[in-house]
């Protein structure tokens, strides 16, 4: 059985059930150094996880699974493997072509989908304030748009989520992600979608580089050089400061441009603050934890946790813009519909 095939079905059993990563931090570890002697968060590292954001009201304000719950999963996990390891999907297997006019909605087959992390299962959430593990309440007049993935959605520019759009008069009116702007996965804080949940980090005295794999955008936090931005210089990243308590990279984040939403598909980014705390617990593992604040968006702040696994791979050129034939043949499949429909009259 492959990673990928094993990685679907191991999801598929365990969503339900809102499993978690977070790996147990060994106290005496002590991360290498660079030749600065700054602990060394340097390669590239996967953030892949099927623990859900947000916990299940029947964990209440439990943060971790037990060994009961644990072991439960794993036997449906074993289970699911062997009950359906070797069944291919009739509907996709036979799907055919597409007729005119009928909407072909399989973009991505779940093969090409990351769905399973690394690391072991242990939390119910990787939010962990608020306490019950759940979104705090989004504040009255905040803006609230979701994904236009199968159909266009309403709303109006600028459009702020990633996937899909409102129209396709021009390229404003798609997400984020079909232009190439801003990755699925790319805005930190940085949280795991369908897949590219990788990036690498390169550091040198004074800099601190994440590069995402998805968009292949190179975030450049200052560890010297730190004073903040003036507020008229706005980034879609934000404007990212760093510096070490001990052995932890704490990044705060400021000055993000308003263009896309403060956290999920809510508010949006321009009053949003955000400081990321990255851990190295062992060779093979850093800890993840940000919070979030945002005044204009939510009730609260955000916190919450996962990790980054290290992996032996590399990451390669994400052309986007180069080969973004898709949104060109959105706005000209259009161009012809409108056409076909003015001959029509």
């Amino acid at each position: 059985m492959n990673f990928k095939t094993s990685s679907l079905l191991i999801c598929t059993a365990l969503s339900a059930l809102s499993t978690a990563l977070i790996a147990q931090q060994d106290t005496n570890y002590d991360a290498p150094r660079t030749q600065w002697g700054q602990p060394d968060l340097q390669g590239v590292w996967n953030f892949t996880t099927e623990v859900p954001l947000q916990r299940s009201s029947q964990y209440g304000d439990r943060q971790f699974l037990t060994a009961e719950e644990v072991a439960e999963i794993q036997a449906e996990v074993e289970a699911a493997l062997n009950d359906t390891a070797n069944e291919p999907d009739p509907d996709l297997a036979e799907r055919g072509v597409p007729e005119p006019g009928e909407r072909f909605v399989f973009g991505y087959d779940n093969f090409w989908y990351e769905n399973v992390s690394i690391g072991e299962a242990l939390r119910t959430s990787r939010i962990y304030y608020p306490e019950n593990g759940r979104m705090p309440r989004v504040k009255e007049g905040a803006p609230v748009s979701g994904s236009g993935f199968l159909q266009d959605t309403d709303g109006e520019r600028p459009v702020r989520f990633t996937v899909g759009g409102i129209g396709k008069d021009g390229p404003e009116d798609r997400g984020l992600s079909e232009r190439c702007i801003v990755g699925m996965n790319e805005m930190p804080p940085h949280q795991p979608n369908r897949y590219n949940n990788n990036i690498q980090i390169v550091q040198n005295r004074d800099h601190v580089v994440m590069l995402s794999e998805m968009n292949h955008n190179a975030r450049i936090i200052r560890l010297e050089n730190n004073a903040p931005l003036t507020d008229d210089i706005r980034l879609w990243t934000g404007d990212s400061i760093g510096y070490w308590e001990g052995d932890t990279l704490v990044i705060e984040t400021r000055n993000f441009n308003g263009m896309s939403h403060s956290f999920g598909s809510f508010g949006t980014s321009w009053d949003k603050k955000l400081i990321e705390r990255l851990t190295r617990i062992d060779d093979n593992t850093i800890t993840y934890d940000w919070t979030l604040e945002d005044p204009s968006t939510f009730t609260d702040k955000i916190s919450a946790i996962t990790t980054f696994n290290k992996t032996s791979g590399q990451i390669y050129e994400y052309a986007c813009q180069e080969g973004n034939y898709g949104l060109l043949n959105v706005l000209r499949g259009e161009r012809e519909a409108e056409r076909r429909a003015a001959e029509s009259e």
